[in-house]
């Protein structure tokens, strides 16, 4: 679908300009899982708000076919759920939930990438 493809793109440009790494971006009928990686410096707060405006702007504007078929015109919902890799969860206990939070056989991995190493 054409707004996969312009959603992956545009998180990859996001990922030039934030410092952000996309480790994995799936969707399934009506939702988007991310798996970001970034730096202590950005609240989670902030990385939902950098993400969802500007996927949000990019989709509307390549594809404003889109806007006309939500319910209120917004691409986004207002409602998020964040996890952080602690000692009460890993990466792998992180990404599991969030492929495990689609419906398996609609779940479809649109990026995946490797962890960023620290040094």
């Amino acid at each position: 679908m054409e707004v996969d493809i312009t959603l992956k793109e545009t998180c990859l440009e996001i990922t030039k300009r934030y410092e952000m790494h996309f480790l994995e971006i799936g969707t399934d009928k009506n939702h988007v899982h991310f798996l970001v990686q970034s730096v202590p410096t950005y609240s989670p707060t902030r990385i939902i708000t950098v993400i969802k405006s500007i996927t949000g702007r990019e989709i509307f504007k390549k594809h404003p076919e889109v806007k006309k078929q939500l319910w209120g015109g917004e691409f986004w919902s207002d409602g998020y759920f964040v996890n952080t890799v602690s000692k009460f969860g890993d990466e792998n206990s992180i990404a599991r939930y969030v492929r495990e939070q689609g419906i398996e056989d609609e779940y479809t991995v649109l990026h995946k990438s490797e962890q960023l190493a620290l040094f």
